[in-house]
Order: structure tokens, then sequence, then C-alpha cells
């Protein structure tokens, strides 16, 4: 480096090519760290791992030891071009239930879509063939949550005959089957209204969509069902459909 007092053209160039050689380093640094990031989100990975990643994020949620993963400005910038999450999680949309926080995730590791109390029409779908036939998503969640006011609405119409007004209407039509469905297993508390919804709208997922019953039956998604806890933080899985070996999934989404 020469000194201010001797500075000349060739020192100028002296000093360009130090700082030239200097940004290559750093930026050879900064692209390798990229690089790190890029390929662990581009790893595949099958359902059962996924709903491992996030079993496990859900723990660390509750013990109050979050990690707080891929949040930092090199996962930022590795995602500018493009996206690999490992998961879509269709849920509901009460602001106690933020999905990349209780699963402990980050930037682009899930892909999620929410409506109030889970219920799925044609955008909810289309979301949904896109996480699995674009993205590649190897796992939908679909989470429903005790005290949810979506069901507790249906619940009450169906209670006392009176129905909501406007677009809200609307949500309730659609849940009501689910609040039926409990009855008729003689289940007449609201949370177990929930997590008997929980169940339907996975059930009517696959049936609804013939892309992702296909990918279910290939064995390259699953489709599963949790019920998630305010008060204790935990998601437990309740149904599903596809290659996970716990007893509240069917192997298969097609019709005995």
């Amino acid at each position: 480096m020469c000194s201010p007092n001797t500075w000349s053209a060739s020192c100028a160039a002296t000093d360009r090519d130090g700082c030239a050689a200097s940004r290559v380093g750093t930026t050879g640094s900064r692209r390798s760290n990229l690089d790190s990031v890029e390929t662990a989100s581009e790893k595949i990975i099958t359902p059962a791992q996924a709903w491992q990643k996030l079993r496990e994020g859900n723990e660390r949620f509750v013990a109050g030891t979050a990690s707080h993963p891929n949040q930092d400005a090199p996962r930022r910038s590795s995602l500018v071009e493009g996206q690999n999450p490992f998961a879509v999680i269709f849920g509901c949309s009460d602001s106690r239930l933020a999905a990349e926080i209780i699963f402990d995730l980050g930037l682009g590791d899930a892909f999620v879509v929410r409506t109030a109390g889970q219920v799925i029409d044609d955008a909810v779908l289309g979301s949904l063939e896109y996480s699995v036939g674009t993205l590649g998503v190897p796992l939908i969640v679909v989470l429903g949550h005790d005290n949810c006011g979506a069901v507790t609405a249906a619940k009450a119409t169906v209670d006392t005959g009176d129905m909501p007004s406007g677009y809200v209407r609307t949500l309730v039509e659609r849940i009501t089957p689910s609040v039926l469905a409990a009855q008729r297993k003689d289940l007449h508390e609201v949370n177990d209204m929930v997590v008997e919804h929980t169940k339907q709208t996975a059930e009517r997922l696959v049936e609804s969509s013939r892309l992702i019953s296909a990918a279910v039956e290939d064995g390259r998604v699953a489709v599963i069902g949790l019920s998630y806890r305010l008060a204790e933080g935990n998601a437990e899985l309740v149904s599903g459909f596809g290659a996970l070996e716990h007893p509240a999934v069917l192997r298969s989404a097609l019709p005995k």
C-alpha cells in the first residue's frame, strides 16, 4: 500500500489490484456460504424425513430451545432465484398458529397456505397442487388447533340453527359436515370436533385432487392431519395418507 504522501498513478494501480483481490476473496467466501445453503436446501427428502424435521422443530419449540434456522442473510440471498420447501402446511389463519414458529422453521423451509378453519376452496387446492406438482414438496400438513373460532361458529349454527351473515356463512357451511360427523361419533365438545374436522379436511383433500392422490399412491407424497394445542404448543398427528409408519396414517388414499 502506498503512502498518502507519495501517491501516484502506479500506486493507484497497486491499490486497485489489491482491492480487487480482496473483493474476489470476500466474494468467493460469500459464494461458498451460499453454495452450502443451496446444497442443503436442494437435498431431496422423503415424506417420513420431512415429518421428522417438523416433529423435531416442534419439540424444540415446546421445550423453549428453538434454533431459528435459515433466517440469516446468506439464506435469504440463496433463495432469490427459487425455492425448495420440504413441506407445505395448510392451516387455520388463527394468529396463534404461526407455522414457521411452532415448527421452528426458516426462510424457504415451508410453503404455507392458510384460511380460517383450514377450509378448502379452489385457491387452496391450486396452491397445494402447485407445491406438489411444481415444487416437488413431499409432505402436506393439514394443521388444526383447539379452541378454533371457525369450528366453534359452525357448532353454534348446528346447535341453534342461526346462520351467520356475509362470507362467514361460507366458512360455516364448509365446516358443518365435520361437526355433524363428530356428533354421529358421539363427540360433542368443540375440541373433539376440531380433531374430526382436521381428519375430514385431510381426507377431503386427497379425494378432491387427482394430482395429490396420485402422488400419495406413488409414495412421493404423504398427507397428514395435525392437531395443535395452544397451551402446550405441541402438534399431534391424528390422521393421514401415505408412506409414513404411524397408526393414524393409512398407506392408500383410494377407497376400499
